[in-house]
């Protein structure tokens, strides 16, 4: 399978909340890079925890409205639309994913962080 399926794949598994089939997609030394750029969680077992934990960090109403995947091979960007109750024309983001021997090693959100802030 294409690197760029593997991710649309695991945004489905992001949607049914399923992070033990997800998971299964990180290396165990896969790090992930949250917004701020100083949130940093080590390791495959880190990340599910926080993965699982996802709900309680979005914004009031929260709600993703389309992912696309650009790119394939060891680098692969998703731009999630999303919106939420104080932006309900809603937003993107953007999230890089970068592989190797057909799994994640790193994940590194990009978003507006003052927008962020003010979406709560």
């Amino acid at each position: 399978m294409a690197t760029a399926g593997m991710i649309e794949q695991g945004w489905g598994l992001v949607a049914k909340g399923d992070w033990d089939a997800l998971i299964k997609d990180y290396k165990d030394e896969a790090i992930l890079v949250m917004p701020g750029q100083n949130d940093v969680v080590d390791g495959a077992s880190a990340i599910h925890a926080a993965l699982t934990n996802l709900g309680s960090i979005v914004p009031p109403g929260f709600a993703v409205t389309g992912v696309r995947q650009i790119g394939d091979g060891d680098e692969v960007v998703s731009v999630v639309d999303w919106k939420c109750d104080k932006i309900p024309n809603g937003t993107q983001s953007t999230v890089l994913f970068r592989i190797a021997d057909g799994k994640i090693y790193e994940e590194r959100w990009f978003m507006d962080t003052e927008q962020w802030k003010a979406a709560f």
